[in-house]
């Protein structure tokens, strides 16, 4: 097939540090590529891959600090107009930035939701019932009903680079955007409850940066709480395989939690309140714990050595292969050529 993978242009495919849409894609890509399809992929001129590069802007624009950083993925979509006629199947990864250009598409279009299914995202999207969505959780296909939700596929990682660890050393995790409803504030909490030592890692985005400034940062002070800043692959590798346990105490409907089975691939457990797709990862008792407070978070820390970390392994090797996940867009896309209108039968 020819197919094109329309990244977005926050940041380079695959992300040099966080970029949780991007890394997605990246190992997609790259996947169908090696499987012997014609892969075009849309994103910035530093991105790398070995699919055909359509370069859009020099870099990702989180950090190209432009006044008018829209005009760059408006320039996205016309490429992608103009070079159309080239592909088979477009896979859209750009969300709401994409939707209104797909009239102009003739290609039939799949959308991975990546993030939360807000209202106002669910009244853009039902407006635009030609695109094939795919959710990446049950949880998440509920938050958007009556969209063309035709697919739910979980996120997939290639296991084999995440390196497993059976004796982790004596700390606790969090690593994700600093932002409140990511819990970062929650994970302290846990951590000074518990007595334990906390590492966070992540990026400080502008638009958060006074609740770093006067929410974390007061709380950091570099023995018991520590903040190392934003990690690359190989970090945050380490701080993965090396952590006693991962926290997640989220406050929001998480549409997948990549980190999630990033953290069990290492082997490590991971605590993480019940919200958004949370029940879908962890196997509670067996890879974890599900908890509802900070109380019951500091509980399940005395629990976690009864958690076994091949059993964690072994759990994402079975549930979220790369291998799986793309299977089924493979799948999906040539369901979709077979129908000559480009549409896909909904999911029930």
């Amino acid at each position: 097939m020819r197919i094109a993978q329309v990244a977005p242009l926050w940041f380079a495919v695959p992300p040099h540090t966080y970029g949780g849409t991007e890394f997605v894609a990246s190992i997609l890509t790259e996947e169908l590529v090696r499987r012997g399809h014609e892969v075009t992929l849309f994103s910035t001129a530093d991105s790398k891959t070995s699919a055909k590069l359509v370069p859009i802007w020099p870099k990702g624009l989180v950090k190209a600090n432009l006044t008018a950083p829209f005009a760059p993925i408006a320039l996205l979509y016309k490429e992608l107009l103009e070079k159309q006629n080239d592909f088979d199947i477009i896979h859209d990864h750009g969300e709401q930035y994409g939707a209104p250009f797909s009239k102009f598409l003739k290609p039939p279009i799949v959308s991975t939701l990546h993030n939360p299914i807000t209202e106002e995202k669910n009244i853009l999207f039902k407006k635009y019932s030609n695109i094939n969505y795919v959710a990446i959780s049950k949880n998440q296909k509920r938050s958007g009903p009556g969209l063309n939700i035709v697919k739910t596929i979980y996120h997939g990682i290639p296991v084999e680079k995440y390196e497993f660890n059976s004796k982790p050393k004596d700390y606790l995790l969090w690593l994700s955007s600093v932002i409140p409803e990511k819990g970062p504030a929650t994970a302290i909490e846990i951590a000074k409850m518990a007595g334990e030592k906390l590492i966070i890692s992540g990026p400080i985005f502008s638009y958060a940066a006074d609740y770093f400034e006067y929410r974390i940062k007061p709380l950091i002070d570099g023995e018991q709480i520590q903040f190392v800043g934003e990690s690359d692959f190989e970090k945050k590798i380490e701080l993965f395989k090396n952590a006693k346990a991962f926290l997640f105490p989220i406050r929001r409907q998480e549409p997948f939690g990549l980190v999630v089975i990033e953290a069990m691939a290492c082997g490590t457990p991971v605590i993480a309140f019940k919200d958004g797709s949370m029940p879908e990862l962890i196997e509670q008792g067996k890879t974890g714990f599900l908890v509802d407070s900070a109380e019951e978070a500091v509980k399940a820390l005395k629990k976690i050595k009864r958690i076994s970390r091949d059993y964690c392994r072994e759990y994402v090797k079975k549930n979220f292969p790369l291998r799986r996940m793309v299977n089924r867009y493979e799948r999906l896309y040539k369901n979709i050529l077979k129908n000559h209108d480009g549409k896909y039968a909904r999911e029930v």
